[in-house]
């Protein structure tokens, strides 16, 4: 590891009346630990640890909080090795600082595999010091000294001191090298592995103010943002001075689009073009709103509608791809040779976020400089598109991170806050921007829908023996949308000797994002309910069928610039034994109607297994009995509480993508405004049970947000069809005439 002296790895100075501030900065060597594979941007410090002279220790939570539960995962991490007692730690959300922390994002489930390795060494850091403190103090070696509950203690005497009490002393230490940090065995962890309660969740649960929508400043004014219905449409005229003379109403103006540039960020575009009102209140902003008329140049894109995509996507589907993406073997031989072939057309929507904190953002423009409260996924591109919006240095944006009550990615594009900033600016005090539910499900950055159409091929024996996909999606040339791209390391890829990838794209009229498992919340149930067609055809049982296909390919992961390409076969199989292990799969005889469904996939280095049992009635209405969930996401699950809780969220979550979820388009416009018309599971339509059980293997631990929700869309699919020998190849399944019992 590249030596780290004192100045850029540990910052000391002392905290009032002799405490002390540990700061931990790390090259990129050391965060690229976490995953195994290249290292990570360069990162800047990733913690501070505070240690106040009565013995108090507070740890900055630096990742954004969007209910993931990072807030106290990882200053759990920094805890446990710091040696202190977990209910005595007190938990701060820094701001974003990119001068002083490294990678302050929340998405692509990330958090733990970047920060596993570098928020021990933090705690590590600070325990070694404390440890040198008192072994000064009293004038013996380091060596037999030991730390425990925020104490060094020397067994030999008896003595001991709080960190408190050394506080002072640390400040003035040398800092050690990472490479002489002890962290400790897991077996003697005492927080990590152990459930925590969420600290927040009293405040949660009787809604008390701590989310971003929430924010209160002095002289703060309420402000609203018409935007045009279609994507990219212009103000050409408005009715301003009438809204102007609106009880309660500030201001109103137009805002223009800044002219787009190298600096814009791929997929996250930031200011449009619209009509700012700025009010005493938030009701007095959206009166004034509808009473807004507004003359719009909607452009080309105003033509377009869901109907005309589906139809275009039929007629690429019968034209030669327009590129290949990955070929394998000898696929039209591959066909020749087979003693049954299968086709099948899938297709599944555009879907909002529809997080249930709509977007917003409030922000305060005074002396020059600009201060934003945010619940931005990534601030840090949040602070760039609204640099680029007001004008403004980057240097003199400062942003708050605030708890977001729920993002799945639509957080990690940062439109409102550029509004904000830009609204902030002009109105001359501070302004909360706040959308309606219409705003935030009609302006998202969609799941992207698409259309497959796979053809495979099976030999007498009733292997998997050739496979093709035509992609149909969304782009323009060789570029998906955003989100939208299928790669050349898709499953089953490695495990089908004749495979073969081909794509084609037509133009899209509307936003695209990261919806929470990106692309493998869609490519899961296409490829895995494909495969149980393909189990059915050879009469076999699913869950051997596919173990028979995981044991015919490579059976570890291939590594390519230093990181897997796909997924490790044995892990992964091992996941799938477990699953039917647990629900008792082949084992049960179940009433009629009810049947039971399988999938698995490796989406964000997860392995997660999925079995469902499914009651189907005679007027098709579907109750979900039980759901059984097998995972390997690695060595240490750090709070095993909130990671059951994440899946059991992520199977909440996928059921309602499967059933009731679904963007159109008519006119350039999106239809859906709220969730009467983009549903979710209720309560009473959601399983009795959900049981998650984690293998731990002994690989880096990775993350849950993401690689929970796939496999259970393609289990309950495939759990209808065994009850009702139906297959369902269209999400959501509401269009084929089901619905929750």
């Amino acid at each position: 590891m590249k030596a780290i002296n004192r100045r850029s790895f540990l910052r000391v100075s002392a905290l009032g009346a002799g405490g002390v501030l540990l700061s931990l900065y790390m090259e990129p060597e050391a965060k690229a630990q976490g995953r195994g594979g290249p290292p990570a941007p360069p990162p800047n410090p990733n913690v501070y640890i505070k240690v106040a002279a009565d013995g108090t220790v507070t740890i900055m939570a630096k990742n954004p909080e969007v209910g993931q539960g990072v807030k106290m995962m990882l200053p759990m991490l920094v805890a446990e090795e710091l040696d202190v007692d977990w209910k005595s730690v007190k938990i701060e959300q820094a701001d974003f600082d990119d001068t002083r922390y490294a990678a302050q994002s929340a998405g692509g489930s990330t958090s733990t595999p970047n920060n596993w390795i570098p928020m021990r060494q933090a705690g590590a850091a600070g325990r070694a010091m404390f440890i040198t403190a008192a072994a000064q103090t009293w004038g013996v070696a380091e060596a037999g000294l030991t730390a425990a509950s925020g104490r060094v203690t020397n067994p030999a005497s008896g003595k001991s001191l709080g960190y408190g009490e050394l506080a002072a002393k640390v400040a003035t230490l040398p800092m050690p090298e990472l490479g002489t940090l002890k962290m400790k065995n897991p077996a003697d962890y005492r927080i990590i592995g152990h459930t925590q309660p969420q600290r927040e969740a009293r405040n949660i649960v009787t809604g008390k103010p701590i989310f971003c929508i929430d924010t209160e400043l002095p002289g703060m004014k309420y402000a609203t943002f018409e935007k045009c219905g279609v994507f990219g449409g212009k103000v050409v005229s408005a009715n301003l001075d009438e809204i102007k003379k609106m009880a309660g109403v500030v201001n109103a103006f137009i805002v223009e689009r800044p002219p787009v540039t190298d600096t814009v960020i791929p997929g996250d575009p930031g200011l449009e073009s619209g009509i700012a009102i700025i009010a005493d209140t938030w009701w007095h902003a959206q009166q004034a709103r509808k009473k807004l008329v507004v003359k719009w140049d909607e452009g080309p894109r105003a033509t377009h509608s869901s109907a005309a995509y589906v139809a275009k996507a039929e007629e690429l589907s019968k034209a030669a791809p327009q590129r290949t993406l990955r070929s394998d073997g000898d696929i039209d031989a591959g066909f020749k040779a087979s003693a049954k072939v299968v086709e099948a057309a899938y297709s599944y929507p555009f879907i909002s976020h529809a997080p249930l904190e709509p977007q917003n953002c409030t922000a305060q423009f005074k002396d020059g400089k600009l201060e934003i409260w945010s619940n931005s996924q990534i601030p840090g591109n949040g602070r760039r598109v609204t640099a680029l919006a007001t004008g403004l240095a980057e240097k003199d944006i400062t942003i708050h991170m605030v708890r977001g009550g729920g993002g799945f990615g639509r957080r990690l594009t940062n439109d409102y806050m550029a509004e904000a900033g830009y609204i902030a600016k002009e109105a001359g005090v501070p302004v909360k921007l706040l959308w309606s539910r219409e705003d935030d499900m009609q302006h998202d950055y969609y799941r992207p829908g698409g259309f497959q159409y796979l053809k495979a091929g099976l030999d007498a024996s009733g292997k998997v023996v050739a496979w093709h996909n035509h992609f149909v999606g969304y782009g323009d040339g060789d570029r998906f949308v955003s989100s939208g791209a299928i790669g050349p390391t898709e499953f089953p890829q490695r495990f089908v000797p004749n495979y073969q990838l081909q794509a084609s794209v037509q133009q899209l009229g509307i936003r695209t994002g990261a919806l929470r498992a990106p692309t493998s919340n869609a490519f899961a149930f296409v490829f895995h309910s494909f495969l149980d067609e393909l189990a059915h055809a050879a009469g076999k049982d699913p869950v051997q069928f596919r173990l028979d296909l995981l044991s015919s390919g490579v059976p570890t992961a291939a590594v390519e610039n230093g990181r897997p390409t796909g997924l490790d076969a044995n892990r992964m199989k091992a996941v799938v034994q477990l699953a039917a292990e647990m629900s008792g799969w082949g084992k049960k005889t179940l009433p009629k109607g009810t049947a039971m469904g399988t999938a698995f996939h490796f989406s964000h280095l997860g392995y997660f297994a999925e079995t469902a049992e499914v009651r189907v009635d005679a007027n098709n209405k579907i109750k979900v009995n039980k759901v059984w969930v097998a995972a390997d996401v690695g060595s240490q699950i750090i709070n095993p509480g909130a990671a059951e809780n994440i899946c059991q969220g992520a199977i909440i979550d996928g059921m309602s993508e499967l059933m009731g979820q679904e963007i159109t388009v008519d006119k350039g416009r999106i239809v859906q405004g709220n969730y009467d018309k983009h549903t979710m599971v209720r309560l009473s339509q959601a399983p009795a049970e959900i049981e998650v059980r984690f293998l731990k293997t002994d690989f880096p631990p990775t993350g849950l947000g993401e690689p929970a929700l796939p496999p259970v869309l393609p289990a309950i699919a495939n759990a209808i069809f065994a009850a009702t020998g139906k297959r369902v190849r269209q999400l959501p399944i509401s269009k084929a005439g089901y619905s929750w019992a």
